[in-house]
């Protein structure tokens, strides 16, 4: 029995999914999902994400890391300090058995975000620092790299990183290619169906380094409507359309992907583990 598809990247513990979040499990495990990869953005996240990893067991798998994008306030965001760190290393070296992976990090260099050098180079710590720690803990990485492409795949190439999920990549496929040859893997998001640039991105990843996410409740196949872990789906359906071959060939491989870049997939997913 094949296991379902993996959502290797989403916010489970994001502010408008603690009314139902039950309901929302709920749905994606009635659709089949074979489990949810939950990251965080901030040390203040941390508790939730565990706890919800705890609620639902061997199927909210969690990641805990610090975003290059902060959030002070609903309505403010700033580029990550090393400071942010603080709070979040030492979490993140205690709860290291309970993790899949360290996540979401990465850099963000959307000039609203990181316009000066300084901010750039103050995210290039921090990411610097989580794959350090990531080597140490011989955990994966799950990142983002918004207007970032290049320099993300760059750091994590130079400073060693091995396993390696870049989740919603917004860069061009040449650079995309670039994490391939790297060993790196791509998750792509049910957006893809209104995205231009993820579809040129998956004609040219080979099947073999795509993995499947919704980053929910973010990038749905509707802008401005919550997005579901269930979605993950319709980045499925997608996928087979573009490349020619069944869903249940996407599904599969894509599974048997996030089960190299996840290697503690393998304890949930006994159905599947070879």
């Amino acid at each position: 029995m094949a296991a379902g598809p993996v959502d290797c990247h989403c916010h489970l513990s994001a502010p408008c999914f603690q009314p139902d979040v039950a309901a929302v499990v709920r749905a994606a495990r009635q659709a089949a999902v074979a489990a949810l990869v939950t990251v965080t953005e901030q040390a203040g996240e941390f508790r939730s994400v565990l706890e919800l990893s705890d609620r639902f067991p061997g199927f909210v798998l969690p990641c805990l890391g610090v975003h290059p994008v902060q959030e002070v306030s609903p309505e403010e965001q700033r580029s990550v300090t090393l400071k942010d760190l603080d709070a979040a290393l030492p979490l993140i070296e205690l709860y290291k058995d309970k993790l899949v992976a360290i996540g979401e990090v990465g850099l963000d260099f959307t000039p609203r975000f990181a316009s000066t050098d300084e901010q750039k180079e103050g995210q290039r710590q921090v990411l610097t620092k989580q794959v350090e720690l990531a080597r140490k803990l011989d955990l994966p990485l799950n990142v983002h790299s918004r207007s970032a492409g290049r320099p993300t795949i760059n750091l994590l190439k130079e400073q060693g990183a091995s396993k390696v999920l870049l989740h919603a990549f917004d860069g061009k496929p040449s650079v995309a290619m670039e994490g391939v040859k790297a060993g790196y893997f791509f998750s792509i998001p049910p957006s893809i169906i209104r995205s231009d640039q993820k579809q040129k991105l998956v004609k040219v990843l080979p099947l073999e380094s795509i993995c499947l996410e919704t980053d929910s409740p973010a990038l749905g196949p509707e802008k401005q409507v919550r997005n579901e872990p269930k979605n993950v789906y319709i980045a499925a359906e997608y996928i087979a359309k573009i490349k020619g071959i069944p869903v249940e060939e996407v599904i599969e491989v894509t599974t048997q992907n996030a089960l190299k870049v996840f290697p503690k997939l393998r304890n949930f997913l006994q159905a599947f583990a070879k």
